[in-house]
Formats: structure tokens, C-alpha cells, sequence
């Protein structure tokens, strides 16, 4: 499955250079992660979030937001957010803090 490479660019131009960032091909898209941890990502259009689980219903309260379910199992923490919803360069960042935050909080693996 291909994924939006203009999103990707977004996503990596923001994310900057932090120490433990790396990409993996995922999910038929693209994920960055932090020290192992999947942080965020591309999948086709959208941008997966990872985020803590408690936080799913205020992310998903957003506009331009669903949950991240591709299996048929809706995972609590996962959130897909449509290009609509990062026309500015302030909602991409907002939504990579988001998850920055989330991904940093874990153990390296």
C-alpha cells in the first residue's frame, strides 16, 4: 500500500533530529519511533498517532479524527488523523507533541 510521501516529509521535517528517532516501514505505511517505540506515523492518507490509552477519547473528540483500526480491533492509545486536520503546520506539531510525549515516557526496547 502506498503512503502520502508529502505527509512523511511533514511528519520527519518536524520531528527534526531527536536522539532515538528511526523509521520502519509498518502497518503498509510509514512509522517513526522513538527509542523502539512506535511514536507516529503514515498510513495511505492519514497520520497514525500513539498516544496514552486514556487520552484516546479526547483525541478522537477532534475533528478529522478515528480510530486507528485496520484489523478489525480498534486499539485504545491509536489514532488516525486525516489530512484535514494537518492543513497547518500548528495541528501537524500539536499531534506530534502528542505522541512525542507518549513515546518518550516508555522503556527503550
Amino acid at each position: 500500500m502506498a503512503y502520502n510521501q508529502q505527509l512523511a516529509d511533514r511528519i520527519r521535517a518536524e520531528l527534526g533530529q531527536k536522539n532515538g528517532l528511526s523509521e520502519k516501514k509498518m502497518f503498509g505505511g510509514l512509522s517513526f519511533l522513538l527509542n523502539g517505540n512506535m511514536c507516529c506515523g503514515v498510513h495511505s492518507e492519514e497520520m497514525i498517532i500513539r498516544l496514552a490509552p486514556g487520552m484516546t477519547e479526547a483525541a478522537l473528540s477532534k475533528p478529522h479524527t478515528r480510530i486507528f483500526d485496520i484489523t478489525g480491533r480498534p486499539m485504545l492509545g491509536w489514532v488516525l488523523v486525516h489530512q484535514d486536520g494537518l492543513k497547518t503546520e500548528i495541528e501537524l506539531a500539536e499531534w506530534i507533541q502528542l505522541a512525542v510525549e507518549y513515546a518518550s515516557s516508555l522503556p527503550a526496547k
